[in-house]
């Protein structure tokens, strides 16, 4: 009996390593490859059989190894929107690609917000007619529960549970009505004007998830290794894990508390919210290719208790240093989008203030990061704001000044220190040209103690503001839906802030 589970064994390893040639499910007709950087093809192939591969004008070849891996490497090449093909074969076997762009490969993730698809977005009737970009193309994976709130997951989502299934890869689109009005309309306008402003092919890569905390998107290893973080991922169940936010926690049990054959691990059953289960599934697998850098617009699953929001700006830190690790780039560009303005129990959004101000601080702290304010687009009773356009041009003009080298306003007034001096609190503020405020309205937003909002005006660049006595704080924009009307001469607001007086001015 042992012989023969031997020699069934031995014959499923030869099968693996007999496979027929295969691209990485990476590789599609479509798709935008990373320009600048080494470009690596992988796939597999009959062990010991050689592969050829050719790219560009380029010809490569190797042998599939023992496990019937194979991987070749082409020198960097520039950006071109000129269509190329990729054609791989070994002995009788071929494969072509087509249609393949050199340009800038972004990865949007994090929450709904930038889940919300185009053809929901407000501007999206208008921009139906200009849909059709032949620089900008869409790899939009499904995962797995899209869209399946408060009831336990059907066989046919429970079966997808698993990293290699979790998202559903359906390949690189060009960018038509059909396939951009189901993807972020966040990225597509990010995309949008990148291509715009410097007649680069864009390609976006959606890999957001409603709903998801932090946690999910950062590699288990990460967490494990962090001295603090170490106890999202320690054995047992995580839906019973008390470091990890509740309203997560309870929407898994929702959806797989009751359920018996979920996949499963040390740390409990598999699940879009569980730590590290999305970087596994979704950022893992694109791994072996080069991206140009990283969209987040993430945060209102961690901003509902007190102790995931004093903890967010260390593990935010914490993801943003993986990712650089992951793809060995430690100036990897990595932008995210403020949490908006809300004013709504369900959200605990009387945190938000507190939380929006976490993210600015990282800001500053992280090199090669930058933040985009949307408050001022907020939806007052509705965490889904659908103004998404400024949000997406405003992450592309930060990435124009930032990572392209264009000479663009990207920021708004940028809070630098308060001092005191007979009655008056002055507010000094960085990229503050042209301070002003929005319509030419009244300046609101300011207050001494996060609560009462008190006078306060515009005097050349700075923010005066008569005050009794030396305070000890200033607040802006510190109300959960932000009445803060703050900007400069490139119409971009303020982010919220709380500020210490330190000097007198």
């Amino acid at each position: 009996m042992q012989k023969s589970w031997i020699i069934l064994l031995l014959l499923l390893v030869v099968q693996g390593a007999s496979a027929g040639l295969t691209l990485d499910r990476m590789f599609s007709n479509n798709m935008v490859l990373q320009r600048d950087v080494p470009l690596a093809f992988f796939g597999t192939a009959t062990a010991g059989s050689t592969v050829k591969v050719a790219f560009a004008g380029k010809q490569q070849h190797t042998l599939a190894d023992e496990r019937g891996s194979w991987k070749v490497v082409f020198r960097a090449l520039k950006a071109s929107a000129y269509p190329r093909e990729l054609r791989v074969s070994s002995g009788n076997e071929s494969l072509t690609l087509t249609n393949i762009l050199l340009g800038d490969v972004w990865i949007c993730t994090g929450q709904s917000n930038m889940e919300w698809p185009l053809k929901r977005e407000m501007h999206f009737k208008d921009e139906q007619q200009h849909a059709g970009n032949a620089l900008l193309r869409i790899n939009n994976p499904i995962p797995a529960g899209r869209y399946v709130y408060g009831v336990s997951y059907p066989d046919s989502l429970v079966a997808r549970l698993n990293t290699r299934d979790f998202y559903l890869w359906e390949g690189w689109q060009e960018s038509r009505l059909e396939q951009v009005s189901e993807t972020s309309a966040v990225g597509y306008y990010f995309a949008k004007q990148i291509i715009a402003s410097t007649g680069v092919p864009v390609g976006i890569i959606n890999l957001a998830i409603g709903g998801a905390p932090l946690e999910t998107f950062i590699p288990a290893e990460a967490l494990q290794a962090h001295p603090v973080f170490r106890s999202k991922v320690q054995p047992g169940d995580w839906l019973e894990n008390e470091s990890l936010p509740v309203w997560v926690r309870e929407r898994g049990r929702q959806n797989i508390g009751d359920v018996k054959q979920v996949p499963a691990d040390e740390r409990g059953k598999n699940h879009a919210y569980k730590p590290g289960f999305a970087y596994e599934s979704g950022i893992k697998p694109l791994l072996p290719l080069a991206v140009k850098g990283i969209l987040l617009y993430q945060g209102e699953s961690n901003a509902q208790e007190p102790e995931r929001v004093a903890e967010f700006r260390a593990l935010q830190a914490l993801m943003i240093a993986s990712y650089r690790d992951a793809w060995n780039n430690p100036e990897m560009p990595f932008y995210w989008v403020q949490l908006s303005s809300i004013d709504s129990l369900r959200y605990r959004s009387q945190l938000w203030p507190w939380f929006r101000n976490e993210q600015r601080l990282l800001a500053l702290e992280v090199p090669f990061t930058g933040m985009v304010v949307s408050s001022d687009h907020g939806a007052r009773h509705d965490v889904h704001p659908t103004n998404k356009k400024v949000i997406g041009e405003r992450l592309a003009r930060l990435a124009l000044k930032e990572a392209y080298g264009r000479k663009v306003g990207a920021y708004g007034p940028e809070v630098q220190k308060a001092g005191y001096k007979k009655g008056r609190v002055v507010v000094c503020f960085k990229h503050a040209k042209g301070l002003a405020t929005a319509g030419s309205a009244p300046l609101k937003g300011f207050s001494l103690d996060g609560k009462t909002e008190v006078e306060a005006r515009i005097e050349k660049n700075k923010v005066v503001l008569p005050v009794a006595h030396r305070p000890v704080k200033v607040y802006y924009g510190w109300q959960p839906y932000s009445e803060g009307n703050l900007i400069n001469e490139e119409g971009l607001p303020a982010s919220s802030f709380e500020i210490t007086l330190t000097t007198n001015h």
